[in-house]
């Protein structure tokens, strides 16, 4: 790791941003499909089931890549790592957006999710290496910022693209985004020295200590129970709720834009309240969750709103709060401990979706989002079991 210094450079914190758009572009990539997933079954002539296999596919591909990187590219230097990652990202969303046919469509979403998983799996660490420790609590929440911002406004402006100009376009527009990201990674990023190759024992270390076993165990319930319902937010609010097409993305909207202000009020409390912000946010997503599974067809645009407002607010929180948990609990072992995150992680995001259908087999879009806030509330429990980690807090200026 870098000698990091008390005072940062102006292209350490530009680096810092950039890794937040990349961390933005690849979520955005895996998830882009749920808001277009209708378009793209009656383009390609399938059902919407057999399509949502690019979101179920990639997510588990991406986990498994994410447990491949941390043993195989340790040596490699993380800047041309992550350029490189950001490009193959890019030609997959320009294969997707020309792709006529479903095995291309689901070729070209593979090839994607390789290196969307050793992407992810590398960055969470790099922050620790580019700013100094007191400030790791605010790096982290900007580039996995960009993890939750993808997930609650990546989706609805794909949704939205799609919606107007095709599905095509909207992967074309990824792609334009993920080739730009890329040149700024070289031109930002510092060279930051790489790490020794992770083994097998250092992976069993950490799935072995009860602490992240606690953790791994709540983000799993949780990133399951809210990609088992935000898979299905389009059908829930159009068919469900009986929402226009046009309030619908504008609820969709506000929801992701909730989500952006989430990831500000993280970065404010998570170095000094990062228990009581993850409790608080799993509790929040459960009621509103469950205040959507209570709202009937024809549901008040207002009440919809405030509710999705405040799931968006409370997943942007969650999803930084654990990452930065991982990484203050690892220390020295952020690496493997990182990439076993971003595997369940990526796991959580594909069983969430493949169980949603499931659910939506035997019951509503309403009993699916009930269920959804209970599994929310269960994850609560291995939260309150966890004594927060320490951190080195920033003084007062």
């Amino acid at each position: 790791m870098q000698e990091q210094h008390e005072t940062t450079s102006w292209r350490n914190w530009l680096a810092v941003g950039v890794l937040g758009v990349g961390s933005f572009a690849i979520v955005t990539t895996e998830l882009a499909p749920i808001g277009i997933l209708s378009s793209i079954a009656n383009d390609l002539g399938e059902n919407e089931a057999k399509v949502g296999l690019i979101v179920t596919g990639y997510a588990w591909i991406a986990a498994v890549a994410a447990l491949l990187s941390a043993t195989m590219l340790g040596r490699i230097p993380r800047k041309p790592l992550l350029g490189s990652l950001m490009l193959v990202l890019a030609l997959s969303s320009a294969a997707a957006a020309v792709s006529t046919t479903f095995p291309a469509l689901f070729g070209a979403r593979i090839i994607g999710a390789i290196a969307h998983g050793a992407f992810w799996a590398m960055i969470g660490t790099l922050g620790a290496q580019i700013v100094p420790a007191r400030y790791v609590g605010v790096a982290t929440s900007i580039i996995f910022g960009g993890v939750s911002a993808a997930s609650v406004l990546g989706v609805p402006l794909a949704g939205m693209i799609g919606h107007h100009e095709g599905w095509k376009t909207a992967f074309g527009v990824i792609a334009v985004l993920s080739f730009l990201t890329a040149a700024a990674i070289m031109f930002s990023v510092p060279r930051v020295s790489a790490a020794a190759p992770v083994g097998r024992q250092a992976l069993f270390a950490i799935v072995r200590n009860p602490t992240f076993v606690r953790i791994y165990g709540a983000t799993a319930c949780a990133i399951t129970a809210h990609f088992a319902a935000f898979t299905y937010i389009e059908p829930l609010l159009a068919e469900g709720l009986r929402i226009e097409p046009n309030a619908l993305y504008t609820l969709l909207l506000a929801f992701g834009l909730a989500g952006l202000l989430g990831n500000v009020m993280t970065g404010v409390f998570v170095d000094r309240y990062l228990k009581p912000l993850v409790l608080g946010s799993l509790a929040l997503m459960a009621i509103c969750l469950a205040g959507l599974g209570a709202l009937g067809a024809n549901a008040d645009l207002i009440a919809v709103g405030i509710l999705l407002m405040g799931w968006g607010i409370g997943v942007a929180a969650v999803f930084v709060g654990f990452q930065t948990w991982i990484l203050r609990t690892a220390g020295d072992a952020a690496l493997p401990a990182s990439a076993i995150y971003v595997a369940i992680f990526n796991a959580a995001i594909g069983t969430g979706a493949l169980l949603g259908a499931v659910v939506i087999s035997f019951t509503e879009l309403a009993g699916l989002v009930v269920i959804a806030a209970i599994a929310l509330a269960g994850s609560i429990v291995p939260v309150l079991l966890l004594s927060a980690p320490a951190v080195t807090l920033a003084p007062a200026e």
